[in-house]
């Protein structure tokens, strides 16, 4: 079963701009891009780093935390930390790649609705 949860309106969030939404116990990211928005979970998939803090270029997104890149399109790994040597070994060690976890946007009426499994 799926629930369309509006989190915000298209004003809220400008072209360039990310922000976290509480929808329950999830923290989502919300991206803009443009007229498209982005939606995904807001934790990074490593070591747990804020995303809507991090940077977005186009439909990519890095964690502040350790440079992870991820594509909000469909949540693949582009970029798996840019630590080097044997913290990267280290990290690598404790955890593998892990795709961040995306959903569906649907704007309806200038309201910003995700659509979450339930």
């Amino acid at each position: 079963m799926t629930e369309s949860i509006i989190v915000a309106t298209v004003n809220q969030i400008k072209p360039g701009e990310m922000k976290s939404f509480a929808i329950g116990k999830r923290q989502i990211l919300i991206a803009r891009q443009g007229d498209t928005f982005y939606a995904a979970d807001n934790k990074c998939p490593h070591m747990g780093g804020n995303l809507s803090k991090g940077t977005l270029n186009g439909h990519e997104v890095t964690c502040p935390v350790h440079n992870s890149k991820f594509d909000l399109v469909d949540g693949k790994v582009l970029q798996w930390t840019e630590f080097g040597g044997l913290t990267k070994a280290i990290g690598s060690a404790i955890k593998k790649p892990k795709s961040l976890k995306t959903y569906p946007v649907v704007i309806k009426d200038g309201e910003i609705r995700v659509v979450l499994d339930q």
